[in-house]
């Protein structure tokens, strides 16, 4: 640890790390309920033994490193309510190689090295990237859909609809405000949204997103935001699916096959 993580209270580091554990948990489950129940388990196991603090390359990889073995270890928590489409995509889910969504992840949406990754999966390096190169060969070869885009600047909206295209995805089109992302909806119901939240009248993507959910079965979301603090409060219910501005590429096709597989978002209340 550095001299600056050891003047701070382990608790005080561990609730800083809090919500991006919570982001990458909801990721992984699907759902926030799912999520929260790991997030929440690896928080009860630092309460037993914290030691992995004192071996790991960093305070973050330790938490990380704790959540991996809870999760190998229970997998989805049990009791935990699910649709039928979401069984589905679980069902999906497990058909894939193991470990290769967590290395994925891992690297592209919680941003750790192959080195931390294989340290935080308890694995080799070689083996890492391994599990990487399978991971984006089973993305190119999963469904394709209807993909619609909430986003108010015309470049960011080129660069994801470029970046959706390229992976097999027809946009339904794109839209610059609330009152646009309704009317786009009513004309074709997409099988993902991905929003901004905050749009060019100052309406909210957020409510946009909410509105449309109301009107439709379930779908996935992906909010790509310059502003992940108003959504990873832990106060209300969060998106299974967050990338912050500025977001890489890979982010992004990561993030859209990860949503494809599930199949219920959880709205949000302002």
């Amino acid at each position: 640890m550095s001299a600056t993580e050891e003047k701070k209270p382990l608790s005080l580091i561990v609730a800083e790390m809090l919500p991006l554990l919570r982001r990458y948990a909801r990721a992984l489950t699907g759902t926030q309920a799912s999520g929260d129940q790991l997030a929440a388990a690896t928080l009860e196991a630092l309460l037993q033994d914290r030691t992995v603090f004192q071996t790991a390359s960093s305070d973050r990889v330790a938490l990380y490193t704790t959540f991996h073995r809870i999760w190998i270890s229970v997998g989805t928590p049990t009791g935990a309510s699910r649709e039928d489409l979401e069984q589905a995509a679980h069902r999906h889910m497990k058909a894939l190689t193991p470990n290769t969504r967590e290395a994925l992840l891992l690297h592209t949406i919680e941003g750790f090295s192959v080195a931390q990754v294989a340290e935080i999966m308890e694995n080799d390096v070689m083996e890492v990237n391994h599990l990487l190169r399978i991971a984006m060969e089973e993305m190119a070869q999963s469904g394709t859909g209807l993909v619609m885009i909430i986003e108010d600047e015309p470049i960011i909206a080129m660069q994801i609809q470029a970046i959706v295209e390229e992976l097999g995805h027809t946009i339904t089109g794109i839209a610059r405000t609330q009152k646009e992302a309704l009317a786009l909806a009513e004309r074709q119901t997409p099988d993902l949204i991905l929003s901004d939240i905050q749009l060019a009248d100052k309406s909210s993507g957020i409510d946009a997103v909410n509105e449309i959910l109301a009107g439709l079965s379930s779908l996935p979301v992906i909010f790509i935001t310059a502003f992940p603090e108003r959504l990873l409060t832990g106060e209300r219910p969060e998106p299974a699916f967050l990338i912050t501005k500025p977001y890489t590429e890979d982010e992004v096709r990561s993030a859209v096959s990860q949503a494809m597989f599930f199949s219920s978002t959880a709205t949000l209340v302002e």
